[in-house]
């Protein structure tokens, strides 16, 4: 079994995405993916002791630094759309500001799992085959949340940090 942590929308906001980081550091992930609006290259070094999967999304307008940032901690950039393969489960993730790509890529029925942010609303929910997941966000919402999904079964726990 492999066990994932799902991030999305820190914005920048190092006190709440430390308080995510304890909770990870509890929670036997090996792999951390960030569905976009890092919003600070300050964020990305947060996350040393995991792999971690970047994507950008609407608030980040920092691009350049944030690449710089995510290649200097040995981490992944996806730029506006990633996925992955694990445990024999097919990932994508984006932050779904562009809707119509966001519809795509859960209509194709390719992914066995899509991660989302944008809304920073927490929720889970099949569409066909696909597992469709926004973990909430850990700035801008009542309560601050992240997911953690156990691979492959696809089951998913929702976190409050």
């Amino acid at each position: 079994m492999t066990r994932i942590a799902i991030v999305s929308d820190t914005h920048g906001h190092v006190p709440n995405t430390l308080a995510a980081i304890e909770r990870l550091g509890r929670l036997d992930v090996s792999q951390v993916i960030h569905c976009g609006d890092i919003g600070s290259a300050s964020i990305v070094p947060l996350f040393e002791s995991w792999p971690t999967h970047f994507v950008f999304g609407n608030v980040d307008g920092n691009e350049a630094s944030l690449r710089m940032a995510i290649a200097d901690a040995g981490q992944t950039c996806h730029e506006r759309f990633g996925e992955l393969e694990l445990d024999g489960r097919r990932i994508a993730f984006l932050h779904s500001d562009d809707a119509r790509r966001f519809r795509s890529v859960i209509d194709s029925q390719e992914y066995d799992l899509v991660c989302y942010g944008h809304t920073h609303s927490a929720e889970h929910h099949h569409d066909g085959e696909t597992l469709v997941l926004n973990p909430g966000a850990l700035y801008r919402a009542q309560p601050h949340t992240l997911a953690v999904v156990d691979l492959p079964e696809l089951t998913v726990e929702s976190i409050v940090v």
